[in-house]
């Protein structure tokens, strides 16, 4: 189902341009990568608002009488459980029980349902999840060419939303939960408005028709001028989400990792009735002595990038885990990184060592996340 590898453009690639971005190959899309500068653009998330294209994401409905018990089949969660514009961050396993992807999944009807992927597992989610329908009265349809994702994301979102010309709420904006949902319209076209702040800040994702997306994009820009909107890259949304101590597919997740040894363990709901793909390999758990997520902070302004290894000591030559993430903290000053460690030293106030290019930087293992943002 993977088609020939093509090099692909967001419907709001001249926006963009327009806009001076700095581009890069993310998952056979060229996306921005900053526009200004990383550290501005992630404190213009933690302080005011940054503006997001995410439309290289994958958007898949589900359909059907056998929606909610397909999705209970299909992925680790219990999905027929979340009400309706409600939203659901689950797993897709295979039978191993490795992750596939992670999605967040909202329910748009009784028996609706939206799924959205990321953008470097649009075909092998797409393709789980359509080999899954094969016994169930549901249908499957890729909707991710049809559909632009435009985030607005910071402390700032919900009033840059609500002075949005054109964009109308079928509710109140204010009152919609985290992980909740709602209909709109931007003009004449439907919008579906959602609150879910990947950022770690308060934030909200809206989907649109792609004809309507760069009228939205200027829109929300002409909004926010007066907010401290400024366009934000992935560089930005990278440090942001790692502050938040959110993992990423291909760095924290991948089809050789267990959600348990992720700290995932608790999206995979082995007390709902159904069988799913992956629970038998999820109830017997990794092997003991599996590594495990952990987060690391270090004093200084030198960070261990993804695949520096880690060790118990100083002088040990036998590394105990590997980085998967790490950068300098624009938020908070100081170098923040999660690791795959042995359980030997994931304990909380452990001291371990990074080799950051030869030398090992001492750093010590703390909860998750790094950032909170104030309620």
């Amino acid at each position: 189902m993977t088609p020939e590898l093509t090099e692909r453009y967001s419907p709001l690639h001249q926006a963009h341009v327009d806009a001076g971005a700095s581009f890069t190959d993310f998952a056979g899309w060229q996306m921005p990568v900053r526009y200004s500068s990383d550290l501005a653009e992630h404190h213009a998330v933690r302080t005011a608002a940054g503006l997001f294209d995410l439309s290289h994401m994958a958007e898949i409905r589900v359909s059907g009488a056998d929606a909610a018990a397909y999705l209970d089949y299909a992925l680790a969660g219990k999905l027929s459980a979340i009400a309706l514009f409600q939203a659901k961050y689950s797993l897709i396993l295979n039978a191993a029980g490795g992750i596939v992807d992670d999605v967040v999944v909202y329910r748009t009807g009784e028996t609706e349902f939206l799924v959205i992927a990321n953008a470097g597992n649009h075909y092998p989610a797409l393709e789980a999840l359509t080999k899954r329908a094969a016994r169930f009265d549901v249908t499957v349809t890729d909707e991710s060419d049809d559909t632009a994702l435009i985030a607005v994301q910071g402390p700032n979102s919900l009033a840059i939303l609500q002075a949005t010309i054109g964009l109308t709420a079928t509710d109140d904006l204010a009152a919609l939960r985290y992980y909740r949902a709602m209909t709109g319209t931007f003009g004449e076209v439907p919008v579906l408005i959602a609150r879910t702040g990947y950022t770690g800040e308060d934030g909200f994702e809206l989907y649109v028709p792609v004809a309507e997306a760069l009228a939205l994009w200027n829109a929300l820009t002409v909004a926010g001028a007066g907010h401290g909107l400024v366009p934000a890259g992935l560089a930005s949304r990278d440090t942001l989400r790692l502050e938040a101590g959110m993992p990423l597919y291909g760095h924290e997740l991948s089809v050789a990792t267990y959600p348990a040894q992720a700290g995932l363990g608790r999206v995979v709901n082995l007390a709902k009735e159904t069988d799913f793909i992956g629970r038998a390999a999820s109830e017997e758990g990794p092997q003991a002595g599996s590594a495990v997520l952990v987060g690391l902070v270090a004093a200084g302004k030198r960070a261990g990038r993804a695949s520096y290894d880690v060790y118990r000591t100083a002088d040990a030559h036998t590394p105990e885990g590997m980085i998967t993430s790490g950068a300098l903290s624009p938020t908070l000053g100081h170098p923040v990184m999660m690791a795959y460690v042995s359980p030997s030293i994931a304990r909380l106030g452990t001291e371990v060592f990074v080799d950051v290019r030869g030398t090992r930087i001492p750093a010590t293992v703390t909860a998750l996340p790094f950032y909170s943002r104030k309620p």
